[in-house]
């Protein structure tokens, strides 16, 4: 009994899975699982998402991002669209909802959106950071007086206040001792 057991539990020696061959992508392996997920959110083209900034513009891109668009039940159009909208911006876009509700049907080429709900939230885009200032050598002309400056970038920016008001019409100012 134990021996008819175990004959029953090994594989099947006769079929055997054809090896190799050329390697495959994820995409080839899973198909569509972007597009599952976009549409799971109520993006029927995911191509709002990341072509935002193109489809209405910097200035609307820079305080607004689509969150979904949702179709009437049977319908691919008459849509509404709904946008995450920085806090202080709410005002001017619902100035130019139809100027972005026509920028979004001439991007799907059909009137996919019929109007806009908007919510206000954060973005979560990072603003990159500012420039550091230059770090250049004190002209000689400038005088010792920033030399002493420990601090690279206060004198760096000292260093270019000095060649701005050295460079102003009028050469260089004359200071004198105060009486």
């Amino acid at each position: 009994m134990g021996a008819g057991m175990a004959k029953d539990k090994q594989p099947s020696r006769g079929i055997e899975r054809p090896r190799g061959g050329p390697a495959k992508s994820v995409a080839e392996l899973v198909p569509g699982v972007g597009q599952a997920a976009f549409k799971r959110f109520g993006f029927i083209q995911s191509s709002v998402v990341s072509r935002w900034r193109e489809i209405v513009g910097a200035k609307y891109a820079d305080v607004s991002a689509p969150e979904s668009i949702r179709f009437p039940q049977g319908k691919k159009s008459d849509g509404t669209l709904t946008l995450v909208i920085e806090r202080a911006f709410g005002p001017m876009m619902q100035h130019v909802q139809p100027v972005i509700i026509e920028r979004v049907n001439r991007f799907f080429g059909y009137p996919a959106v019929a109007r806009i709900v908007m919510k206000t939230g954060d973005l979560g885009r990072t603003k990159p950071a500012p420039p550091k200032p230059e770090l250049r050598p004190v002209p000689a002309e400038l005088g010792d007086s920033l030399r002493e400056i420990a601090d690279p970038e206060l004198r760096a920016v000292l260093t270019s206040l000095a060649q701005g008001v050295a460079s102003a019409p009028g050469g260089m100012p004359v200071l004198g001792k105060v009486r």
